[in-house]
């Protein structure tokens, strides 16, 4: 039997970025957005309502601490969990956020594939527990330890499900090796030559790394022609 949607809330008082949020979860197979709001009234008045399977929540409200919100939510709604999307990016604030129980914390702004993966995480972990909860009520250390790996290294090679089309682990790792060993920015053309492949697919790979923020890209302007962009790893 297909499980049914997860329902989302998005609690974020930009309505631009609650419809962009919106539209992503439309893209991804599994989800439905049961409601939007933008204050802590209409949060608390949703989730005590919809009961939803997962909040994305903002940290800053004009009426309302997000983290709060969070809070009262992990004591209220047992079932409910949390993914943080804030522009927030304080230490004190992602660790409250991780100590309080958030499953996953992104900072705005999201791209697609970043925020993609978080819920395909989430999916597995919410699949996971649905099944669990079917079969028995005692469950075994195994099946704890599946449920508590929810943070799923992206780039590791084991684990291939939650990389976008086009994108191998083993040249993801090479093309991470190359710049960590240089050191300074590498343009696509030099990443391409060092690992033996097109242009065109070294580019893939790194603005692959941009979007999910391993690596940064800037310009460089030389003396002639137009500024090319390069790309080096985030110390």
């Amino acid at each position: 039997m297909r499980n049914r949607e997860i329902e989302v809330l998005i609690v974020e008082d930009d309505r631009r970025i609650a419809e962009i949020q919106q539209r992503y979860i439309e893209q991804i197979q599994g989800f439905q957005v049961v409601g939007i709001a933008a204050s802590y009234i209409e949060a608390r008045t949703l989730i005590d309502i919809l009961k939803p399977d997962l909040l994305l929540l903002d940290v800053y409200f004009p009426d309302m601490n997000g983290l709060d919100l969070l809070k009262e939510t992990k004591q209220l709604e047992k079932h409910t969990d949390v993914i943080m999307i804030t522009a927030t990016k304080e230490l004190d604030k992602v660790q409250e956020a991780i100590s309080i129980g958030v499953f996953d914390y992104m900072i705005k702004p999201v791209v697609f594939d970043r925020f993609k993966q978080a819920l395909q995480r989430y999916q597995d972990f919410h699949n996971k527990l649905l099944l669990l909860g079917k079969e028995n009520t005692l469950i075994t250390q195994q099946e704890v330890d599946s449920l508590l790996r929810k943070e799923v290294e992206v780039t590791s090679n084991n684990d291939r499900s939650y990389l976008p089309k086009g994108i191998d682990p083993l040249t993801l790792e090479k093309v991470l090796e190359v710049l960590g060993k240089v050191g300074v920015g590498l343009t696509a053309d030099s990443v391409a030559k060092e690992i033996g492949v097109s242009r065109t697919t070294a580019r893939r790979y790194l603005e692959h790394l941009v979007s999910v923020e391993r690596i940064e890209a800037d310009l460089a302007y030389g003396t002639v022609g137009r500024p090319e962009r390069v790309y080096i790893v985030e110390r």
